[in-house]
């Protein structure tokens, strides 16, 4: 199944794209997504905290995907 994934600041940077479609197994989950994205991009795995939104809402890693689904990886935000 493909799904998109959405990156900003720190996790475009680590990745070189601001979107990618990834192909992701049956019955993966958002961090199986993400240990995909460390395996293929090991600069990624730089980025050890983040929060994860599918369907532009905030989920866990544990969350399962759907064919379709858009990913967004969250980096921490910072500012005042």
């Amino acid at each position: 199944m493909t799904v998109n994934v959405k990156f900003f600041a720190l996790g475009k940077e680590l990745i070189g794209e601001n979107q990618l479609e990834m192909t992701v197994p049956d019955g993966a989950t958002a961090g199986d997504l993400i240990d995909q994205l460390k395996e293929k991009y090991p600069r990624f795995a730089e980025l050890n905290s983040f929060l994860v939104a599918v369907n532009l809402e905030y989920a866990e890693l544990n969350t399962p995907l759907n064919d379709g689904d858009e990913v967004a990886v969250i980096p921490p935000v910072s500012g005042g």
